[in-house]
């Protein structure tokens, strides 16, 4: 499925993403040191072995850009006209290297451009979860989205 179009949206719909990820220690050390993130947690072994987590930290804004990465397809894909803004992204739990992740979206709002008649403000809740079943991301994204042509 292609990204919808804001008057295909319904609040209160519920997608299960169908691309999931396994997070390697190549995603993980090539987004830290791309974003210049020399915390220790994600790049240095021993360091996290010393740590409360005992092995390497997956960079909690890796998990964030994933999580908005595996929604685009069903959610904005060729209907986009502009994110609008990230809110309440929350990573409650943490990610390690070998984690397998999904993500799954629902819609919280819908609402009419004041300044675009060609275009609505869709705002989801974005929820990445782990094998284990638990949450380890979590938030709102507001965009500016088509209306069908």
């Amino acid at each position: 499925m292609a990204g919808k179009f804001f008057d295909e949206w319904v609040v209160g719909e519920r997608i299960e993403h169908e691309i999931r990820r396994t997070v390697t220690e190549t995603d993980n050390l090539l987004f830290s040191t791309m974003t210049h993130n020399p915390q220790p947690l994600h790049l240095d072994v021993e360091a996290a072995k010393a740590s409360g987590y005992g092995q390497i930290l997956v960079n909690s804004t890796f998990t964030f850009a994933l999580l908005v990465g595996l929604s685009v397809g069903d959610t904005t894909l060729g209907t986009l006209v502009a994110n609008l803004g990230f809110d309440k992204v929350v990573t409650p739990k943490p990610v390690f290297i070998g984690d397998t992740l999904r993500a799954v979206s629902e819609v919280k709002e819908l609402r009419a451009s004041k300044s675009r008649a060609d275009a609505g403000i869709v705002t989801w809740v974005h929820e990445m979860w782990n094998q284990r079943d638990e949450v380890v991301c979590r938030c709102e994204r507001s965009a500016l989205i088509q209306r069908r042509g």
